[in-house]
């Protein structure tokens, strides 16, 4: 069972590594790759399949800022004891893992949502090369600041905290 206070450290960590992939995916657009906007991606799902728009970009923010912090207490709850390595390490394998199921699942199936098909790994866009890049790289972001994060915060995994 997780403590209280490793679940509050935790989503605190997952909300600040949220924030950092935030602000990855919009400067990203300064270097030539596509701006992800998922909020915005999000809000565009949420309105689909209403005939007014209810939704604006407040619910998608906080849709997104909760994946977040979800896979953050994934993290902690089932993989951080099972994944080897340093933190910088197990970082890089979570961005990795996250891209990889956001490629092949999650985004095509928000884009079905919202109407539209992305394709897998984003293959029917304008520039699917861009987008797997601009994704690995906010995902990357995200994986080594929750590791970062998690490791200040004293958060070392649900077998360790049994321990002491």
């Amino acid at each position: 069972m997780i403590s209280s206070g490793t679940f509050w450290r935790t989503v605190v960590s997952g909300y600040i590594a949220t924030f950092v992939m935030s602000m990855v995916a919009f400067i990203q657009g300064g270097v030539g790759l596509p701006v992800v906007d998922i909020g915005h991606i999000i809000v565009g799902s949420f309105n689909e399949v209403h005939v007014d728009e209810p939704y604006n970009i407040l619910w998608g923010n906080i849709a997104f800022f909760m994946g977040g912090i979800l896979l953050a207490l994934l993290w902690v709850v089932f993989l951080m004891e099972k994944v080897p390595g340093s933190w910088f390490l197990q970082g890089l394998l979570y961005g990795v893992m996250i891209s990889v199921v956001s490629g092949l699942i999650l985004s095509p199936l928000v884009s079905l949502a919202a109407g539209d098909w992305f394709g897998f790994f984003y293959l029917d866009t304008w520039v699917p090369g861009l987008l797997i890049l601009a994704a690995l790289i906010m995902h990357l972001a995200y994986g080594i600041v929750l590791m970062l994060c998690l490791k200040y915060a004293g958060v070392r995994g649900l077998d360790s905290e049994s321990l002491g």
